[in-house]
């Protein structure tokens, strides 16, 4: 019971932290004009919001930098051992969050400006992180192997772990990047995933884990607070990539990652029909299985709101998520 009031204090003194640093985060953006650009093929509708504020991942990541560092400060310099597991998640949040910003910096002020870096960097950079992380998962943390639901014992997959926990942590990151697309979508579905596996990792006893994941949850309910519809800022590749690689990391250090795929539903949908719309452009030279790519602008074309997409998709994702936190506890 203690552990879990903290972690519901921590999300709390989260949400205010985000809350009261991000009105000056947006006027420097705003005074620097760091500001979204619309594609030109995105649904019409969208280009109302060209030169909103981006790059707003960073009113996320910093509060949570904070408090996992000053809570965990012990472990950090040395005098005690059991916290220093949090720092994993803390550094792939960290490192893809830089990779996002210049990602998004590209895009708005370099050489490519409206596009960002080259898929091909992009793509190996993220990989090169996620593989160092994996070692890091299995061979420093000796993180559980994997838990099947309805299975008592864990499942030790040796040295396949290490490419396999890679895989899920670009797969992630990817997701949460194809999902931000429409106002608040990929802020409460991430917070609801982050909320599901700090639960799970409440009933496993990894308190340092649950502790981080509610704090999550409180900078994205403060990060909500101004990406609700119409959003004042997006979180940019800055957030979506930093999000998606985290949450792939703290489903991994509970072992708990082949319910993944069900408790980020929407995220997982969301890049499928990337996929699915790509292989089949190629396969029927030049026919689309969706109107549009990823799934939610395929709704928005079809004449749904963009309130009715985010609310809609959230309750998908929210009986998904109760649904995964059930079968963990199997």
């Amino acid at each position: 019971m203690k552990d879990t009031t903290l972690a519901a204090s921590l999300a709390g003194l989260s949400f205010m932290l985000t809350v009261i640093w991000g009105a000056p985060l947006l006027r420097i953006l705003r005074h620097f004009k760091i500001g979204k650009l619309i594609r030109v093929e995105e649904p019409g509708k969208h280009l109302v919001k060209m030169g909103t504020p981006t790059m707003g991942g960073v009113m996320i990541i910093a509060p949570v930098l904070l408090l996992t560092v000053l809570l965990n400060a012990a472990a950090l310099i040395g005098f005690k051992v059991t916290g220093k597991s949090v720092f994993v998640p803390l550094i792939t949040m960290l490192t893809y969050g830089i990779l996002g910003a210049i990602d998004d910096w590209e895009g708005i002020r370099g050489k490519r400006k409206g596009e960002g870096m080259t898929i091909r960097v992009k793509f190996i950079s993220q990989w090169l992180i996620a593989g160092v992380i994996a070692w890091a998962l299995k061979y420093l943390l000796d993180v559980p192997g994997m838990f099947i639901p309805g299975v008592p014992a864990e499942v030790e997959l040796g040295w396949w772990y290490v490419p396999i926990a890679a895989f899920i942590i670009v797969a992630m990151s990817n997701a949460i990047n194809f999902t931000d697309g429409l106002d608040g979508l990929a802020g409460m579905i991430s917070a609801t995933i982050f909320a599901a596996y700090g639960i799970i990792a409440l009933m496993q006893g990894q308190t340092f884990l649950a502790k981080f994941s509610f704090t999550m949850v409180g900078a994205l309910f403060g990060f909500l607070w101004f990406n609700a519809h119409p959003a004042q800022l997006f979180m940019g590749d800055t957030g979506s990539l930093a999000l998606g690689a985290t949450i792939g990391v703290v489903a991994l250090m509970t072992g708990q990652w082949v319910i993944l795929p069900l408790i980020a539903i929407v995220p997982v949908a969301e890049a499928m029909s990337s996929t699915i719309q790509i292989l089949y452009f190629k396969a029927t030279k030049g026919k689309r299985f969706f109107k549009m790519a990823p799934i939610h602008l395929h709704f928005e074309l079809l004449g749904w709101s963009e309130t009715q997409i985010v609310q809609r998709f959230w309750l998908i994702g929210l009986l998904a998520t109760l649904i995964g936190v059930g079968l963990a506890m199997v």
